[in-house]
């Protein structure tokens, strides 16, 4: 097979010499023709089965036109909302309209509908009430179930119930929808393949389905209790697992929802089929006088060389889409995709990324998990790592070194992230050593995502002293190595279980290592995690005991605010938050204290604004004060932000 685009539109099926598609897959995103977009890997993987297969990409939803221009598909419509859900992608956390899309041509907005799949799927049926819908994709997989939506603020159904579709795959899906394929192509009726691991299907009576399940509460049982609500996730959670994991039912209305249980992993040899299939690598050429599409940049240079992930975050979709087996590709199939990347015409020498969800994972945990699957009630890393646990970073040590031996490439980076205890686990420092010798591009971008124990608990991260560990072995290689570098963590706030003084107690610690973060993610409340379950019901799942959830705007605005406690705009707000929790004694000069008191902010505020009457006094006087006791450099800045000397201290405090 050629690396050419596959058809958009009725001209390109007569330049193939097709008269019919047999799938026509509608997307929520730009049509980019590169692995890093599911589009095109489930696109790809039907055509090498031998399907013909045809794309409208961001239709029309307002009219059936765009619908019906390649005609109607002799097996069905795949439908997807692109690479991330369409609501995720729409709105911020504080359900604000995003100024910019990414997978959209030049970044532009209101290129795809809310609630994607469910208006594609109802307009497909417009056009055509008797062809077949298949949905899959990101919106799909983690909303095959009953499920909170932050948006409405409400449970809904199942969006198989919603789209009125016939089947939904999830997951990765590659295996499935092969299998979907060729009973369709056998003649099967969608409503009798219910044979297929790793899909969903609607059934009117238990009768109906044939192996072992097990029923979790019903729509309606779970839209009138929070409890039975998390009941009924803990039992999602716990079965998704390909080989010890059962089908689950949930009764919506006078029907039920069946979900098989997962699909097995790929193996390396499939894995490397699908990332060897003859993808053009870039956004349509339709596009490039549109701006192009922005999400190319962040991947075009970068090679993806592993699925799946084992950390199991409690806020990550990862575990409920990809699993948390881990599948990598072999270092033949990713030197390969480098030494195409360095004949691409833009390439500048370096390759961006080599990783997937957790960079520095290559291989299964244990043995067990790829025989009889993962724990049922034990995470591989928390609260520790399990003592099956394999840690051995070798394989990818050797994986790096062999790229950035190639010709033409200068650095091969790490970019995706890394899990820290994991490393910190690994008794061997040569990974380290080599990661921060050769691999980091002057940040290191790490997750630690917060410091107080009990936060650190709901999110399933490393509580104890293994982020500081590690940030000191970091800084201690860095200098063995003669290089200056720094960390970068990721920090969030209001998670299930952070309270004010769970804030307070991470501002404190950002304050001893002298680091103030100029981006804070708030928690966002997505379909299908573990910490969704936990903010709409008050009730860890795992657990049943009641957790603490910060949801008033103005407490997420405190909460947010202290991680940035030194910013003039958050004043107000850490002040509100220091008097609310009763540590006022973090109010003052004193070198420990978050913020100085309002009388003395204000003092200060007013001798700056005398500066504008007398430049010359003004000057006499901010030398005298910055050597007083207490000093003022926090409110010198404050009003002379543009100035280059300014610049340059607040460069330097921090």
């Amino acid at each position: 097979m050629e690396n050419k685009f596959l058809p958009i539109c009725k001209q390109d099926m007569i330049d193939r010499g097709w008269d019919q598609l047999d799938f026509v897959l509608v997307t929520g995103d730009a049509y980019v023709d590169h692995h890093s977009f599911g589009t095109a890997i489930i696109s790809r993987v039907l055509e090498n089965a031998g399907y013909k297969v045809g794309i409208i990409a961001q239709p029309d939803w307002k009219t059936t036109d765009d619908f019906m221009k390649l005609g109607k598909p002799r097996l069905g419509f795949l439908v997807n909302s692109g690479n991330m859900d369409s609501m995720v992608n729409h709105y911020s956390v504080s359900k604000k309209h995003r100024d910019k899309d990414m997978y959209s041509p030049g970044g532009k907005m209101g290129c795809r509908p809310d609630r994607a799949v469910i208006v594609y799927c109802n307009k497909i049926r417009e056009a055509y009430k008797d062809v077949n819908i298949v949905i899959g994709g990101i919106e799909a997989s983690l909303r095959r179930f009953a499920h909170y939506d932050y948006w409405s603020d409400r449970v809904r159904k199942s969006i198989l119930i919603d789209s009125g579709a016939d089947l939904l795959v999830y997951g990765m899906s590659e295996k499935q929808i092969v299998e979907v394929a060729n009973a369709l192509n056998d003649g099967f009726d969608p409503k009798y393949i219910r044979h297929i691991n790793g899909t969903c299907y609607v059934a009117d009576t238990k009768e109906e389905i044939y192996d072992d399940y097990v029923e979790i509460p019903s729509y309606k049982e779970i839209c009138e209790s929070k409890e039975t609500y998390a009941k009924a996730f803990k039992i999602q959670y716990d079965e998704q697992d390909p080989f010890r994991g059962k089908a689950i039912i949930q009764k919506h209305g006078d029907k039920y929802l069946v979900q098989n249980k997962p699909e097995a992993p790929l193996n390396r040899e499939e894995l490397d089929a699908v990332y060897a299939l003859p993808y053009a690598k870039d956004y349509h050429p339709i596009y490039k006088d549109m701006g192009g599409i922005p999400a190319i940049e962040e991947v075009k240079f970068g090679i993806v060389s592993s699925r799946g992930c084992f950390g199991s975050c409690s806020f990550c979709a990862i575990t409920f889409h990809q699993g948390r087996a881990v599948q990598s590709r072999s270092h033949e199939s990713i030197l390969e995709e480098a030494k195409y990347i360095t004949e691409l015409p833009d390439f500048k020498g370096y390759i961006h990324d080599i990783g997937g969800p957790t960079a520095n994972f290559r291989h299964e945990a244990c043995k067990k998990q790829i025989t009889k699957g993962a724990c049922k009630h034990r995470q591989c890393l928390h609260p520790d790592p399990c003592k099956n646990l394999k840690v051995d970073h070798t394989d990818f040590v050797q994986l790096l070194r062999k790229v950035r031996s190639l010709p033409k490439v200068k650095k091969v980076f790490v970019r995706s992230g890394i899990r820290y205890d994991y490393v910190m686990a690994d008794k061997d420092n040569k990974f380290m050593r080599e990661l921060i010798e050769h691999h980091v591009s002057g940040q290191l971008k790490v997750a630690p995502e917060h410091i107080a124990e009990e936060v650190l608990q709901y999110m399933q991260k490393p509580a104890g002293n293994t982020y500081d560990r590690f940030r000191q072995k970091f800084f201690d290689i860095t200098e063995q190595v003669g290089k200056k570098q720094y960390i970068i963590p990721y920090l969030m706030s209001s998670h299930p279980g952070s309270t004010l003084n769970s804030a307070i107690e991470l501002a404190e610690y950002l304050r001893d290592i002298k680091y103030q973060p100029e981006q804070v993610q708030d928690f966002y409340p997505t379909p299908g995690t573990l910490s969704t379950t936990m903010f709409y019901t008050g009730i860890d799942p795992l657990t049943m005991k009641p957790v603490y959830v910060p949801k008033s705007k103005h407490e997420k605005a405190m909460q947010r605010a202290l991680l940035q406690y030194s910013a003039p705009r958050n004043y107000e707000l850490v002040h509100q938050a220091l008097v609310e929790a009763g540590r006022e004694d973090l109010i003052g000069m004193a070198p420990r204290c978050l913020i100085k008191p309002r009388e003395a902010r204000g003092y200060l505020n007013r001798a700056n604004s005398n500066k504008k009457g007398n430049k010359k006094t003004d000057n006499k006087n901010s030398k005298q004060r910055s050597n007083s006791k207490g000093g003022s450099s926090r409110g010198k800045n404050t009003n002379e932000r543009n100035s280059k000397n300014t610049s340059k201290q607040k460069r330097k405090r921090r």
